[in-house]
């Protein structure tokens, strides 16, 4: 593993520091693969603000929430601890630890395929490892190679217990296409393309720029680039939709298709590119940059960096019209918006890779982004 790629190089000196600190006094327990603890209750809101709910969640380099017929569950990996956990979310805004599962060295990321299934990329032995909730635990239904060590999986679609899953690499260029044509415990067919070098955290999109359907677009790391696969053909070149000087950590589409935003690392600005004309626009951010993105509509967008979610409102031409921020646990790798508490506000699930908090801020979001001024880091 490389640190330098999970982490801004502004931030390596500081987080390296914390964890040889932590490292020579917090020894882990070594579990062995397949042994599943018993779940414990995790009803932590903190009491200085009842809109937010904190996790006990170390390392979560990433997680997906479902919600469904078990409530919203989240599915999220501990990457130091290897191991795989799903909580629930509850409507009174608490959490509960339903299950964790070991697994090989260092999970990267999860993605539910239905309200009981889950699949997560897991770097050693180079498999997407399959699991089933049964009575709130999890259960290994089988091990998908892939022949590189995944950082993210992607679902590409579902229908009728048959998926298509994307593994992407945490380096090289390799990607792998699975297909589980007999549910999830059917052989699986895997086959491999090439894409570009560190894709990382794959989108669906409604729409590419200048082509009839959508598509699967996805950062590039080491080559500073965004590109396209279409829907029509997955096994397509990909599409370069843009270049930059800085990395792009993550890209998201707005709700309706028509903006993918792009989270750069550095570089005091991000970037949208528009999914009609694929022209790129400008947007100004913090030094620091931004390690995730979402879109709550076409012009509200949301962004994870260290410490906070910075959120903007933006004019035709991506000109920042309002702007405020909301307070995060640490480094906000991975961010989702969805409702966990039923009360039809937007609640944000922001994933802290490099520390042992991880947070729900319930909305409405951008009500209380508002509340609190933009702060220059």
């Amino acid at each position: 593993m490389v640190l330098s790629k999970s982490l801004p190089r502004l931030m390596l000196g500081v987080v390296v520091g914390l964890l040889l600190g932590g490292c020579q006094t917090q020894p882990q327990k070594v579990v062995a693969p397949g042994v599943v603890p018993k779940a414990v209750a995790t009803g932590n809101a903190l009491a200085a603000d009842k809109g937010r709910l904190q996790l006990d969640l170390p390392d979560a380099w990433g997680g997906d929430v479902r919600c469904g017929k078990f409530g919203c569950l989240l599915g999220a990996v501990e990457h130091e601890k290897n191991t795989v956990v799903v909580h629930q979310l509850a409507p009174n805004r608490t959490a509960r630890l339903l299950s964790k599962f070991s697994v090989p060295y260092h999970p990267d990321s999860v993605a539910w395929l239905e309200d009981d299934l889950l699949a997560a990329a897991v770097e050693d032995g180079s498999t997407v490892d399959i699991f089933r909730l049964v009575d709130e635990k999890l259960v290994k239904v089988q091990g998908v190679t892939v022949w590189f060590g995944p950082r993210d999986v992607t679902l590409v679609n579902a229908s009728e217990g048959r998926y298509r899953l994307l593994a992407t690499p945490y380096s090289g260029s390799k990607v792998a296409w699975i297909d589980l044509p007999d549910g999830s415990a059917g052989t699986a067919r895997v086959t491999q393309s090439t894409w570009c070098k560190s894709p990382w955290h794959p989108a669906k999109v409604s729409q590419l720029p200048k082509m009839s359907g959508g598509g699967i677009v996805v950062a590039c790391l080491d080559d500073r680039r965004v590109v396209a696969v279409p829907d029509s053909n997955l096994m397509a070149a990909p599409t370069v939709l843009a270049t930059f000087n800085a990395i792009p950590r993550r890209v998201a589409s707005s709700p309706s298709g028509r903006w993918l935003y792009v989270g750069l690392e550095t570089g005091s600005r991000n970037a949208r590119i528009d999914m009609q004309t694929g022209e790129l626009q400008w947007i100004a951010a913090s030094p620091n940059g931004s390690v995730s993105v979402v879109a709550l509509s076409d012009d509200l967008v949301l962004w994870g960096e260290d410490g906070r979610l910075v959120m903007q409102r933006l004019d035709a031409q991506g000109v920042v019209l309002e702007s405020g921020e909301l307070p995060a646990s640490g480094f906000s790798t991975d961010l989702q918006v969805i409702d966990v508490d039923g009360d039809g506000a937007l609640d944000a699930v922001v994933l802290n890779s490099a520390g042992t908090k991880s947070d729900v801020i319930y909305g409405p979001l951008w009500e209380k982004a508002l509340q609190r001024p933009l702060m220059k880091k």
